[in-house]
């Protein structure tokens, strides 16, 4: 499925304009933009530029299957799952690419006790971002909030973000930060 439209997945799974759509087009955006920075800016890396355009785009699209009110999420599921969620939309697009983006985005990648830690029922395996392009959008998506799409955090009010979730996040967003910017 080479020169996919991501907007075309986003309508399937979003049909109606309303708030959510809406925040996940401009989060995903943001992400983008910043994730295609990344690539334009270190072409050593010889990344994928047409995954990392279409990752970024469709890494939050299980968001709509979570229960997140504070973001229009009405769904059933712990948002930590979403990730997840979105993996299994993707691989039934045919597109295991994608799914790996997608449930490797969390954080700067979520262990099976990460997600004990915080009540939620773990996967099989640890989900962390291996390839470059997972890790670009991953560390891309750390600089925007949904919760506050108006503004891209710093480095700093990203480092502070993580810290609650422990050090080794913050360790794995500072080396990205040294490789990627």
């Amino acid at each position: 499925m080479t020169n996919m439209n991501p907007l075309e997945i986003i309508d399937k799974y979003y049909p109606d304009d309303n708030a959510l759509r809406q925040l996940l087009i401009h989060h995903s955006q943001q992400v983008t933009k910043k994730a295609l920075e990344v690539c334009r800016k270190h072409p050593e890396l010889h990344l994928n530029e047409e995954l990392v355009r279409n990752g970024a785009m469709l890494h939050d699209i299980g968001i709509f299957l979570t229960d997140a009110p504070g973001i229009h999420c009405h769904g059933h599921y712990h948002y930590l799952l979403h990730g997840m969620l979105g993996a299994e939309l993707m691989r039934r697009e045919g597109r295991e690419d994608l799914a790996r983006i997608c449930e490797r985005h969390t954080g700067t990648g979520m262990t099976r006790q990460a997600f004990r830690d915080r009540g939620v029922e773990p996967p099989a395996t640890d989900l962390c971002p291996e390839t470059l392009e997972e890790q670009v959008i991953c560390y891309a998506d750390k600089f925007f909030s949904k919760s506050h799409p108006e503004r891209e955090r710093t480095v700093e009010d990203t480092v502070k973000s993580l810290e609650k979730f422990g050090d080794k996040g913050v360790e794995i967003f500072r080396k990205w930060v040294e490789q990627f910017d």
